[in-house]
């Protein structure tokens, strides 16, 4: 078992183990590793020439501490339930400490995965507040904006203490969502014909009903800073190290 940055000739690979664990076909696929994929950010297990589990990570900031954003862990079906999954995760965790990554971040998948990464360190944090509302019956002036306006506006209203995504994960975000601005609020979104997702209503949350009219939706699910649910995990890898109050942005 050798556990290190996937070399170019384990690309195709690891979009096969990806296809095999989570679906995603051959567009999505290459928007990740044209936007957001860095060898340097990936860590897989090999036995024998075969990738049998990766991971993958985003660069993000808070309170001007580095973190990753650990994404997509995958074992492939014929090395699952021996262990290689908890040994890259203790790799991965032991690389990033010493790259002086400050914590480590991800958004589990359900109550098994949940009992997973606790088992690993991992404590919920990041509360969120999920609704669901329908169109109102005026419409809210929005914009549409590009990735760097949305970086800039969401420094000016993510929580203190929040998580900083920019660069890559702002870049890859957009390959499939969209970005609005209005007078009090910010919103990061996904369209499915009558149906919205917004991954991130920063600002004015009674403007949702407003967003929904604007844009012709008739429903749509939000997803705003609050109490009423952990939303992410977060393990420390430097003593000291603080979970962040606010991680809007989980790539789903």
């Amino acid at each position: 078992m050798r556990i290190d940055a996937p070399t170019p000739s384990l690309v195709p690979q690891l979009r096969r183990l990806w296809k095999d664990a989570f679906g995603d076909g051959d567009a999505f696929l290459d928007k990740f590793f044209t936007t957001a994929y860095a060898p340097e950010r990936c860590r897989c297990v090999t036995v024998e020439g075969q990738v049998a589990a990766a991971l993958y990570w985003f660069d993000v900031t808070c309170t001007g501490g580095k973190m990753a954003y650990i994404y997509a862990v995958a074992t492939a079906p014929a090395f699952r339930e021996q262990g290689f999954c908890r040994a890259l995760m203790g790799n991965t965790h032991s690389h990033l400490a010493a790259l002086g990554y400050r914590g480590a971040l991800l958004v589990p998948d359900g109550e098994a995965l949940t009992r997973m990464y606790a088992g690993l360190g991992y404590r919920p944090c990041c509360g969120i507040r999920e609704f669901v509302c329908s169109m109102g019956s005026e419409a809210a002036a929005l914009r549409r904006i590009d990735a760097p306006e949305y970086a800039r506006l969401r420094r000016k209203m993510i929580p203190q203490g929040g998580v900083i995504q920019e660069n890559e994960n702002l870049a890859f975000l957009e390959t499939y969502a969209e970005f609005y601005a209005g007078l009090d609020f910010l919103l990061a979104a996904i369209r499915d014909e009558d149906k919205l997702l917004g991954l991130e209503l920063l600002g004015n949350t009674d403007a949702a009903p407003g967003i929904l009219a604007a844009l012709g939706i008739a429903q749509g699910e939000f997803r705003t800073p609050g109490s009423q649910q952990p939303f992410a995990m977060f393990l420390a890898l430097h003593p000291g190290a603080e979970a962040p109050t606010h991680f809007g942005l989980a790539f789903d």
